[in-house]
C-alpha cells in the first residue's frame, strides 16, 4: 500500500498536492519579460530616432519610408521578445511565444481601429502591416528560443 501512495505522490509532483507543473507566476513571467523587452526597445528606438532628427517630433507627419523603418525594427523586436519568452519558459516555449504574439496581435488590431478615423496618427497601412507581421515574428522568435532552450538542455 505504501508503494502505491509513493507512486501517486511522484505522479502529482514533489509536494503531493497535484501541482506537477510550474506555478502560474513561472508560466506567465517569461511572457511578461518578453513583452517588457519589446515595449522598452520600441520606445527607446523611437525616442533615439526622434532625438537624432530621423523621426519627426510627436504630432508631426512622417514619410512612408520612416514607417517602413519602424515596421522593420518593431517586427525584429517582436521576434526578440518572443525569443526571450520562449527561452525563459519552463515548459512549452513555442506556446509561450505564440501567446505573446497573440497579445501583440490584439494590440496591433486596436492600433488599426484607432487609426481608421484618425489619419493624423499615420497611414492606415502601418498598423495593418504590424498586425499581419506579429504572429510570423512571434513564430520566428519562438522557434529560435525553443532551439536555444533545447541546446542548453542537451
Amino acid at each position: 500500500m505504501e508503494s502505491m501512495t509513493l507512486q501517486v505522490a511522484e505522479q502529482k509532483g514533489s509536494t503531493g498536492k497535484g501541482s506537477a507543473g510550474p506555478s502560474l507566476v513561472r508560466r506567465v513571467a517569461p511572457g511578461v519579460a518578453g513583452f517588457i523587452a519589446i515595449a522598452v526597445l520600441s520606445h527607446a528606438t523611437d525616442s533615439a530616432l526622434r532625438a537624432a532628427g530621423v523621426f519627426s517630433a510627436l504630432g508631426l507627419p512622417m514619410t512612408s519610408g520612416l514607417f517602413v523603418l519602424a515596421t522593420a525594427y518593431r517586427s525584429a523586436f517582436g521576434a526578440l521578445g518572443c525569443f526571450i519568452a520562449a527561452r525563459l519558459a519552463p515548459r512549452q516555449p513555442m506556446r509561450t511565444a505564440l501567446w505573446l504574439g497573440a497579445v501583440g496581435f490584439v494590440l496591433s488590431v486596436l492600433g488599426v481601429v484607432a487609426t481608421v478615423h484618425r489619419p493624423e496618427l499615420g497611414p492606415l497601412w502601418y498598423p495593418i502591416v504590424l498586425a499581419a507581421l506579429t504572429l510570423p515574428s512571434a513564430w520566428l522568435g519562438g522557434k529560435l528560443g525553443s532551439a536555444a532552450q533545447t541546446q542548453t538542455h542537451i
